[in-house]
């Protein structure tokens, strides 16, 4: 059986063999590759079962299909291939900002330089600057989904592997077949896939250059780290979330305590991170001088846009129904309020991965680091929850089935919280396909499996005589509290999401189900967020076991 920790183990990560989805279909697909000479056969497999999912997710419909005059992300995209093909890269930054103007950094511009130009090998008409606007085709759908899943192949998905890999070796004593089941749970989180692949998106591309970043830290490579970040940052802001807990763990290795300061590593980092930025914006001052740097800058921080544009699952959004901020301050004093809310929620992570830098507490704090930037900090999207959810997901390499039930229970409400926007988009049947086909992967559903499906659906080797039943563990928390807040929440959020799909909201409330999906999936993500922190400042001073 999976392990469990106790209250006597529980500062204490025992390297015991397994893994915690043992009772799940994603183990019965992939166990019989266990065997040493076909393990190299279950990395293919899930990833070539990953492409096949996104593929079909990417036959649906996309942001903006058909809503002139700005359509939507989908054409945001597009249109930055089209503008870096045509202009000179002077005017990236500055053309025609009142459609969609570049406003990413520019990684994701000179990204879509390298797409555009190949798509504009394929079909010129594609990307033909202004009289291209709102083109819609099926190849060049297929082109832009294309471009998506060859970005998630080349940055995302071998750094997700490569993160099982390390940790199962290093840390939960986990043979290779283990580690891929693991990678798979994380690979196939929808909420990811129907971002990127069905809103569209790239934000593979951040994610993964974020999770190259923190296994560099792993493997004590902490120039590489710094490059690596400084990518993430550079191809989307929201990179971010993460820079404090990068910038105190190499502080604290490099400076902390002072008698073991390493003015070496301290500048190697520094040199490091300085010469990623040069390159990535020598192109631009060497065209335009100095003051291409002020507009790109002005771009990608949106400060004239306010505290929050659309609903949102963060706390401005949700209390606004009771405390009208834009009324109350102004938008340089909500700047300001927003700022030290995110300081002072960011600050335990910060200072236990400072004063504690261990290479186990990364993902918890990252996690709870960037859970506090959504919740608190400006100008945040309902797709910003894909930055804290990504080392969230990390957790799943854990062998404790209550942290397993917990990031199991918290995926599930970030995917919920998307469904306003995903509704929009008209990827309802997706949406409703991937949060049951994710879940009955990693076993959440074996509840429902054990007592209402046929037992072909359940395959594999936990129907053989070994293992005579499959049993529910990752569903609920066993603590009485958290297995309440889940049962709880998931009971809400399928009521709102029936209310929402049957009934339309009254006229004097037509953002009724919007506010309702916002306010639940704000108090999980608050709770969960609570939850972080705790068990990170547990965890500071925690000590492996050896079997």
């Amino acid at each position: 059986m999976p392990h469990r920790r106790t209250p006597s183990n529980n500062l204490l990560y025992a390297k015991v063999p397994g893994t915690s989805f043992e009772n799940s279909p994603v183990f019965d697909f992939l166990s019989p590759f266990g065997p040493a000479p076909n393990q190299w056969v279950a990395r293919y497999i899930i990833i070539i079962f990953a492409i096949l999912i996104r593929l079909a997710v990417g036959l649906g419909s996309y942001s903006g299909f058909n809503t002139p005059p700005m359509f939507g992300d989908f054409e945001a995209q597009r249109h930055w291939m089209e503008i870096t093909q045509h202009l000179s890269i002077d005017k990236w930054y500055f053309y025609d900002l009142q459609y969609w103007g570049l406003d990413y950094p520019p990684l994701t511009a000179f990204h879509s330089y390298f797409f555009g130009k190949l798509g504009s090998f394929i079909n010129p008409a594609w990307f033909a600057l202004d009289v291209s606007r709102g083109f819609e085709s099926v190849d060049l759908k297929s082109y832009m989904r294309a471009t998506a899943i060859l970005s998630e192949l080349l940055c995302f998905i071998p750094a997700v592997i490569w993160y099982c890999r390390w940790m199962g070796l290093n840390y939960f004593n986990q043979n290779a077949i283990e580690q891929t089941i693991i990678a798979s749970a994380i690979l196939f989180n929808p909420s990811l896939i129907i971002i990127d692949h069905g809103h569209f998106q790239y934000n593979s591309v951040m994610l993964g250059f974020a999770l190259l970043s923190i296994l560099n830290l792993l493997y004590d490579n902490f120039a590489l780290s710094a490059i690596f970040f400084v990518l993430s940052i550079s191809f989307k802001q929201m990179a971010l979330y993460y820079s404090p807990i990068m910038f105190f763990y190499m502080l604290s290795l490099s400076c902390w305590p002072l008698k073991n300061f390493n003015l070496l590593r301290l500048a190697t980092i520094s040199i490091a991170v300085v010469l990623t930025f040069a390159t990535l914006l020598l192109p631009f001052v060497l065209v335009d001088g100095m003051s291409q740097i002020g507009q790109i800058l002005f771009r990608v921080f949106p400060f004239s846009r306010g505290l929050f544009e659309d609903k949102v699952a963060n706390f401005w959004c949700t209390t606004n129904i009771l405390v009208k901020y834009k009324q109350l301050f102004t938008d340089k004093t909500l700047t300001r309020i927003s700022l030290v809310a995110t300081l002072v929620a960011i600050s335990p992570s910060c200072f236990i991965i400072f004063t504690h830098p261990k290479k186990v507490l990364l993902p918890w704090a990252f996690a709870a680091c960037s859970w506090a930037f959504y919740l608190f900090s400006f100008q945040v999207h309902e797709k910003s929850v894909l930055v804290p959810l990504m080392p969230t997901t990390l957790l799943l390499v854990e062998k404790d089935l209550d942290i397993i039930s917990m990031v199991c229970w918290i995926s599930n409400i970030a995917f919920f919280s998307m469904w306003p926007l995903l509704k929009r988009d008209g990827l309802a049947l997706e949406y409703f396909v991937l949060g049951v086909l994710s879940n009955w992967l990693i076993g959440n559903l074996n509840w429902i499996s054990k007592w209402l499906l046929p037992s072909f659906l359940i395959p594999g080797p936990t129907l053989s005589k070994k293992v005579p039943k499959r049993e529910t563990k990752t569903v609920v928390h066993t603590h009485w509290f958290w297995g309440s807040v889940t049962f709880v929440s998931y009971l809400g959020a399928t009521v709102i999401q029936l209310v929402d799909w049957l009934y339309v909201p009254p006229a004097k409330y037509p953002d009724l189900w919007v506010i309702l999906n916002t306010t639940l999936s704000f108090a999980c993500f608050g709770l969960f967020w609570l939850w972080i922190n705790y068990n990170l400042y547990i965890l500071r001073d925690f000590k492996l076991k050896d079997a």
